[in-house]
């Protein structure tokens, strides 16, 4: 079992299973996902964060943040492995885009089949070579995706992805942007998922959330 416990109280998910972080803008979803890979890392679980929005470089320094570290350490590691599959600098024509033990570049948010394949090669990585059998892996956003290709494309490919993710028995955590999609889409999308965690703005800096479909 996954335990989430630790930012959502007295939740546990079996391996394989695929959740959806939902919310508006400026909310704190992200926050959210990162946490729960956070928590995973400190308890050896492997890190892997399929990035459409943020470069590599801007994704470890917000997960070293949300592990308790003011900036990523050197090889890239966080007391487990760490992963990013990097779907913008490429993209952007801007930095350094030679792999490494920690980032993977596929050619832009629409490179769907790049980053199956990425994602792929880290999971092999972290079974075989790094002996990490629970792994959770993030997907930050599904509302990028959108952007740059129609509903049906992005619904196979994440139909794809959280199959990979549950044969794995690794734990997937997707973040979209739940105003910037019609019903219809959001209801489409959430077939897809085992469990559905919505985040909206709460008292100070503390989100509100609520949970659905998750074992407590």
């Amino acid at each position: 079992m996954y335990d989430l416990s630790a930012v959502l109280p007295e939740v546990t998910v079996a391996p394989g299973t695929n959740v959806l972080v939902s919310g508006p803008p400026l909310t704190g979803k992200r926050d959210v996902a990162f946490d729960l890979l956070a928590d995973g890392a400190a308890s050896g679980e492997g890190t892997i964060v399929v990035t459409t929005k943020d470069d590599a470089g801007k994704t470890l320094a917000a997960f070293s943040r949300a592990v308790g570290d003011d900036e990523p350490e050197e090889d890239g590691e966080v007391d487990a492995p760490v992963g990013v599959v990097d779907c913008v600098t490429k993209q952007r024509g801007t930095g350094t885009v030679e792999d490494d033990s920690r980032i993977a570049y596929a050619a832009s948010p629409v490179d769907m089949t790049g980053i199956g394949v990425e994602l792929s090669a880290f999971f092999q990585e972290f079974y075989e070579e790094r002996g990490c059998s629970r792994n959770r892996v993030l997907l930050h956003s599904i509302s990028t995706l959108l952007m740059y290709s129609d509903l049906q494309t992005v619904f196979r490919f994440l139909h794809v992805f959280t199959g990979r993710i549950q044969s794995g028995e690794g734990l997937g955590i997707y973040v979209i942007d739940s105003t910037a999609h019609d019903e219809r889409t959001m209801n489409t999308l959430k077939q897809l998922f085992d469990g559905l965690v919505e985040v909206k703005s709460g008292e100070g800096s503390r989100p509100k959330i609520r949970t659905a479909g998750l074992s407590a």
